[in-house]
């Protein structure tokens, strides 16, 4: 899709644990402004909306399905849809605006995401409109999470 990325991290290991870079600045032209951590619990998923300017930069561990939708009227992929499942190996996904987005965590144990989007949420302060149309409970919404 169109200015989507999807990218498989690099999960080093040793004696003690594991390591991900989640990040880096020289791999992709991305500028974070905040960042949050979630954990969704089996069979549970987030989503869909869409935010008008935000980007996000999803990091996903554990068994998660992604699914987007080309709601931009000038995307070469317009209305194109994607389902992508990350077979419980981390991963990043950078979503841009106008992109319709939700997960959902298809694996037996707890899920963490973190997130790094380009805006703040609610602007400085949080004293602004939240940029987000959600499409949660919709039945006319012509996307769906199964």
């Amino acid at each position: 899709m169109e200015g989507v990325i999807i990218k498989e991290l690099n999960q080093m290991y040793d004696d003690r644990g594991w390591l991900v870079e989640i990040f880096r600045e020289d791999e992709i032209d991305f500028t974070p402004v905040m960042s949050y951590i979630s954990m969704s619990k089996p069979g549970v998923s987030r989503g869909p909306h869409e935010h008008l300017y935000q980007s996000d930069y999803f990091c996903f561990f554990g068994d998660f399905r992604l699914y987007l939708w080309d709601n931009r009227k000038d995307s070469p992929t317009y209305k194109e849809q994607v389902t992508f499942d990350t077979m419980g190996k981390p991963h990043i996904a950078v979503v841009p605006p106008n992109v319709v987005h939700a997960y959902k965590n298809v694996g037996n144990t707890e899920g963490l995401v973190l997130n790094l989007p380009d805006r703040l949420y609610r602007g400085k302060g949080k004293m602004q409109p939240v940029d987000e149309i959600r499409y949660e409970g919709d039945p006319n919404a012509p996307f769906r999470v199964e």
